[in-house]
């Protein structure tokens, strides 16, 4: 198998990790991410981050 056989989400844009607190509500779970409260956008903390990713995986 090829790299190009692999679905991966290479071109997704991900917030700046925060230096401190506040710290945005993860919106699944209400959990502090590691993004910035300022953030605008949907944010995930660690754990539904990952979750997240395991579900939207692909399978083959």
């Amino acid at each position: 198998m090829s790299d190009e056989d692999y679905c991966t989400i290479v071109e997704t844009v991900k917030p700046a990790k925060a230096d401190g607190p506040p710290y945005a509500d993860c919106v699944l779970c209400r959990e502090p991410t590691e993004y910035p409260e300022s953030y605008k956008g949907i944010t995930l903390c660690p754990v539904c981050e990952w979750q997240e990713a395991q579900r939207t995986a692909c399978s083959g």
